[in-house]
């Protein structure tokens, strides 16, 4: 049974991962992105500064676009389970850079290596959640990692005009063909260096009822 897992793994490592990578690119070019609030970020990494892009888990499927908006190679940080060693083989081919371990395993030096990586690169993307939730909780490590590494926590707003939705705990969300998508980047939010228990804490929820009515501005959109 062992032998045939390792097969499994190997050929979904080895030969469907390319293909999905594939099929995800030609698929991403029948949507139509709308980008807002780039030029912005451009400048702030041209001159020198970090950013950190903050999301939601349910919202991750926009990240197929950051590598090709600032023409970066960001830094994220995916789980060390077998389905991460999938996900870290999509988003490498994507342009990403992969930092394994999570909140609940590898978590401590996967977050070094994140700050390593923020630093070198000048920019890294967070699923702020992820990877099991609970959904529209900002955990503490979006603000250790912007503290540690000196970058702006930037908000991503990703909004899908259409799309599907999955029965997962964030309710997943995948645009359909041809929808309109909008990658809005908010403001730059900049992370005090020294903070007690009190006021990390206070932070962290600011920053989190900041993304709840972003996420609700932008899907208005639609509704208009």
């Amino acid at each position: 049974m062992a032998i045939t897992k390792d097969v499994k793994y190997l050929l979904l490592n080895k030969i469907f991962t390319p293909l999905i990578y594939h099929l995800f690119n030609l698929y991403s070019k029948t949507l139509r992105v709308q980008y807002d609030g780039i030029r912005t970020i451009q400048t702030y990494l041209d001159n020198g500064g970090r950013i950190i892009i903050a999301c939601w888990h349910q919202r991750f499927f926009g990240g197929f676009f950051l590598p090709k908006i600032f023409k970066q190679s960001p830094c994220i940080m995916i789980s060390q389970s077998r389905d991460g060693d999938f996900i870290s083989g999509i988003v490498q081919r994507i342009g990403w850079i992969p930092v394994r371990g999570s909140s609940s395993r590898g978590g401590k030096e996967a977050l070094k290596k994140m700050i390593q990586e923020v630093m070198q690169q000048g920019i890294g993307g967070h699923i702020v959640d992820g990877p099991k939730g609970p959904p529209q909780i900002i955990k503490p490590g979006l603000v250790s990692l912007a503290q540690h590494s000196g970058a702006a926590i930037c908000p991503a707003f990703i909004s899908y005009e259409n799309a599907w939705i999955f029965n997962s705990w964030d309710q997943f969300m995948v645009p359909k063909p041809f929808s309109r998508v909008i990658f809005r980047a908010g403001s730059l939010i900049f992370v005090p260096k020294e903070m007690d228990g009190y006021r990390f804490d206070a932070f962290r929820r600011e920053l989190e009822a900041e993304l709840v009515a972003g996420y609700e501005e932008i899907d208005s959109t639609w509704k208009k």
